[in-house]
């Protein structure tokens, strides 16, 4: 009997134990449990990107590159930030804000226009990304196209080889021109680039270039004003930071003037102008998202090919050319792109 009682005593002891070390390990895995996956779950590395322009937010450029990121993936304030430096047609603020970027320690900095020359000043390690710069191998920016070779690439415009182009094709539109007007402004890089080359287009066709210096916003309603007293028949605007912020009031004018007016991109004519040809300008944009991914998942700008444009675009605004009383030739009208009517 008492050895009976003694088994079923030691059983129960036995027992006992088993349940207490199930109790004390199934304790254990709940408090340890949180631990694991915070320790297999690191958090995303949060990336910085600086983007410097001379002209305003927002804008249509901006605007792709964004959704071009969050189409690789990157989200704002998940696994980027990004710094945003705008001079407001204020080139001359552009080395502050390209400073502004540096002392930041962004990853990767985005610089268009007239942005890039102060960008590469501010810094010699930070990778560049440009756009909108016309021959960069010309200025210095990089040894060559195929091969960067420092930390600088990005997307060339080839805006100078473009002005024969544009004046061929206001050429068939008005067919006796011989008058061209050309809105430049000295403070941007390309601007003597282009002029050059659009003389030298010019001169191929016998036309005469009257050059009108237009460096601020109340500069461009005389330079309408002294287009018109020197008889020019049609006008070149170009991009750069003041014609960019101030398009639609250009292109306003433009047609208050009855001067028929071709753009260097689609965004001018959308806003009223007349015509645009030059590269797909939304393609390029979502090149430098490309270019950006590729920067912060590791490889060098010096091993990233400066890619020109591949996709151009002619775009005619119909309801302009009724407003100033312009017909549109059909062998013109048929080699659009996009028509606005």
């Amino acid at each position: 009997m008492r050895k009976q009682l003694f088994d079923i005593s030691f059983s129960a002891l036995i027992l006992a134990r088993g349940l207490c070390a199930a109790l004390f390990l199934a304790l254990c895995s709940m408090l340890l449990a949180p631990c694991f996956p915070a320790e297999a779950q690191q958090p995303a590395k949060v990336r910085r990107i600086g983007v410097l322009r001379g002209d305003s937010s927002p804008n249509l450029s901006v605007e792709t590159f964004q959704q071009a990121m969050r189409d690789l993936g990157y989200l704002e304030g998940k696994n980027i930030v990004i710094e945003y430096r705008y001079a407001e047609g204020k080139v001359d603020r552009l080395p502050d804000l390209a400073e502004e970027l540096v002392r930041l320690n962004v990853d990767v900095i985005w610089a268009a226009g007239p942005a890039v020359p102060p960008a590469k000043n501010a810094t010699k390690t930070i990778p560049i990304v440009i756009s909108n710069v016309g021959d960069p191998v010309g200025s210095g920016l990089v040894a060559c196209l195929a091969h960067p070779g420092g930390h600088i690439t990005g997307l060339s415009t080839l805006a100078p080889e473009l002005s024969g182009k544009r004046l061929e094709l206001l050429k068939e539109v008005i067919l006796k021109l011989t008058r061209v007007a050309f809105f430049g402004n000295s403070n941007a890089p390309a601007n003597a680039q282009v002029l050059k080359e659009t003389e030298v287009a010019a001169g191929a066709f016998g036309l005469q270039i009257q050059y009108l210096e237009v460096q601020t916003p109340k500069e461009i309603e005389p330079a309408f004003q002294a287009a018109s007293m020197g008889r020019a028949q049609v006008l070149l605007v170009f991009r750069n930071p003041l014609t960019a912020i101030h398009h639609a009031r250009i292109a306003e004018l433009a047609v208050k003037s009855r001067l028929p007016t071709m753009y260097a991109d689609r965004e001018f004519v959308e806003a009223g102008g007349l015509m645009s040809y030059g590269p797909d300008y939304i393609f390029m944009y979502r090149r430098v998202a490309a270019m950006v991914d590729k920067i912060l998942k590791g490889t060098k700008p010096a091993d990233i090919p400066v890619e020109q444009p591949t996709k151009f675009e002619f775009v005619i605004n119909l309801k302009t050319a009724k407003q100033i009383g312009l017909t549109i030739p059909p062998n013109v009208l048929v080699r659009a792109d996009r028509v606005i009517k």
